[in-house]
């Protein structure tokens, strides 16, 4: 009598199957744990229950928005058919060239939002006296060195940063800041636990904003690319990663 023989292509299946199974778990439950952090760090900030889920919907759906607010003519030409006048004989279009022109947008969810965030955290910032107001300023600036120093672009894709960079700077200078300036400023036994994230969220936005962004806008051209949208990530593009991630960890 013949016995079976073992399939040898068996446990490579069996192992295809848990690693695809693997991934669609983690495709489902990690979208649903980064919204649960980032709801978390939008609460850091002294957001009501209500606000912050308001305030992360509308980065989650604010993506899909973008606000143009400039153009810039690019060094590529492309040729277009042309046309001539109706009452004409021409059978065949005459080609014309055109130059390409770049549009720069602003994302709602990306960027909007954030630095409305941030601009509305910076009244409290200011309000808490010289610490917090100078932790918040050096740090941006250093911040905003950092990112532009490492920030580099790519064509086709955009300006391209190590994520963890900016969230980085910002907890370290907000941590730094807080610690060297308190006693230069005489308010040692001041209590700043409320104004750290705050202070970190707007420095962690700061740097990939004016840092890697804006201060490269003159290179915008070196994209090649039609629209470039600042922000275009939406919410999980490095200006609110590192925003969130530094209010997060503060």
């Amino acid at each position: 009598m013949s016995s079976p023989q073992p399939n040898p292509y068996a446990n490579a299946q069996a192992a295809g199957c848990m690693l695809f199974s693997l991934m669609i778990f983690l495709g489902c439950i990690l979208p649903l744990m980064f919204v649960n952090l980032a709801e978390t760090a939008l609460r850091n900030l002294h957001l009501s229950p209500t606000a912050a889920v308001l305030v992360l919907f509308g980065m989650i759906f604010g993506s899909l928005i973008n606000f143009p607010i400039a153009r810039f003519p690019l060094d590529k030409e492309v040729n277009v058919p042309y046309f001539g006048p109706l009452g004409g004989v021409q059978i065949m279009p005459q080609m014309q060239k055109l130059r390409q022109e770049a549009i720069v947008a602003v994302n709602l969810g990306g960027c909007v939002i954030p630095v409305l965030l941030a601009i509305w955290l910076s009244r409290y910032i200011f309000a808490g006296g010289q610490t917090p107001t100078l932790a918040m300023i050096f740090g941006m600036a250093l911040n905003i060195l950092i990112c532009n120093r490492t920030s580099r672009l790519v064509p086709g894709m955009g300006i391209v940063i190590p994520f963890f960079i900016p969230p980085l700077v910002a907890v370290c200078s907000t941590i730094l800041g807080f610690g060297i300036l308190a006693p230069m400023a005489g308010e040692v036994g001041r209590d700043f636990e409320a104004l750290r994230a705050p202070v970190a969220f707007v420095i962690g936005i700061s740097g990939p904003l004016i840092g890697a962004d804006l201060m490269h806008w003159n290179d915008f051209k070196k994209l090649e690319a039609p629209s470039i949208s600042i922000g275009g990530a939406g919410t999980w593009d490095g200006i609110v990663l590192s925003g969130l991630i530094a209010a997060l960890v503060i």
